[in-house]
């Protein structure tokens, strides 16, 4: 993806000389005058990089990016706070700000999209390198219960398989095997006393463990890499009736790859040996879905596109040739 670059700056004229310069270097350019709109518009467009004046007409540059950073998910987000040389050029106000570069003056174009690009080339690594610590978080929690092991590959290729199926794009495919594989991650808050334990969940139980699509959400937010996989985290508890969790979505308000995620989520956990109950045959599991899709839970369209063609998913063929001795095809 193109970096996205959100332009906090007050004179018009500079504002546009900004975005020209930024526009022809193939970056996406967001541009506003004042400082209050930015923190709201900096959660929206979740850019890769804020530039943005001291000296603004309604709030200071340093309250800006204090209120930036005060928020988790942008503390990845590098901010370029310039003063003029006539402004407050206190360094150690900036650094206090948590501003990650503090330019005294205009630079030349030269130095300005020098200096752009290596903070855009750091954001990108840390991006990466954080991309990588949250697939290894997620696969090590799913070592906390034997059950468990391997579900998010399992369930990540059989969204990806249902997706292709309704054709879904390229790019929310991918975002479907990210989702798949990380959907769980949010249950690092989950006590094993509560993740593994063998009989039904009381209400308080049930409370910590719905929490966990929006610690997933919280975990995964920094990472520009995953932000299309969020609303599959988010949401692959709801239900179509309004019942599900967190935020209670009902029919098509709920996304339709978090409800693909879903599909995925639950063939996957019905069919492998949970704590609570041992694994289902195919299709007992399948006309489980179905009743759960009657009773207004599960997306029935879905359900019956899944149903249609379920031995042919690359998981399943592979469970059922366990199960039945039989050779999986390539």
């Amino acid at each position: 993806m193109s970096a996205t670059v959100l332009l906090v700056v007050a004179n018009q004229k500079n504002r546009k000389a900004w975005r020209e310069l930024l526009s022809n270097q193939g970056y996406k350019i967001t541009a506003i005058g004042s400082g209050e709109r930015a923190p709201d518009l900096c959660l929206h467009l979740r850019p890769d990089l804020v530039l943005l004046e001291a000296s603004l007409p309604d709030i200071s540059g340093f309250e800006v990016c204090r209120r930036l950073k005060r928020d988790a998910r942008n503390h990845l987000t590098p901010v370029v706070l310039i003063a003029a040389l006539s402004e407050d050029c206190d360094p150690a106000r900036a650094l206090q700000a948590g501003v990650d570069d503090f330019w005294t003056a205009h630079p030349s174009r030269w130095e300005a999209l020098t200096r752009i690009q290596s903070l855009l080339q750091m954001k990108s690594y840390i991006d990466e390198q954080g991309e990588a610590v949250v697939l290894s978080m997620a696969r090590s929690i799913e070592t906390r219960d034997p059950h468990a092991r391997g579900h998010g590959e399992r369930t990540a290729a059989i969204a990806v398989e249902l997706g292709k199926r309704i054709g879904l794009g390229k790019e929310l495919l991918e975002a479907l095997q990210v989702a798949g594989i990380v959907h769980d991650i949010g249950k690092v808050i989950v006590p094993d006393a509560v993740l593994l334990k063998p009989g039904r969940l009381n209400f308080e139980e049930i409370r910590i463990m719905q929490q966990h699509p929006a610690e997933g959400v919280r975990i995964c937010s920094p990472l520009k890499s995953l932000r299309r996989a969020l609303p599959m985290i988010r949401h692959h508890h709801e239900r179509m009736d309004g019942s599900g969790y967190p935020d209670g979505l009902r029919g098509d308000a709920i996304p339709l790859p978090a409800r693909v995620l879903q599909v995925a989520d639950i063939y996957d956990a019905l069919t492998n040996n949970r704590p609570y109950r041992a694994a289902l045959p195919l299709q007992e599991a399948l006309m489980t879905m179905y009743q759960e899709a009657d009773q207004g839970g599960l997306d029935m369209d879905l359900i019956r596109i899944f149903a249609s063609s379920a031995i042919a998913f690359p998981p399943v063929k592979a469970f059922v040739g366990r199960r039945f001795g039989q050779t999986r095809s390539n």
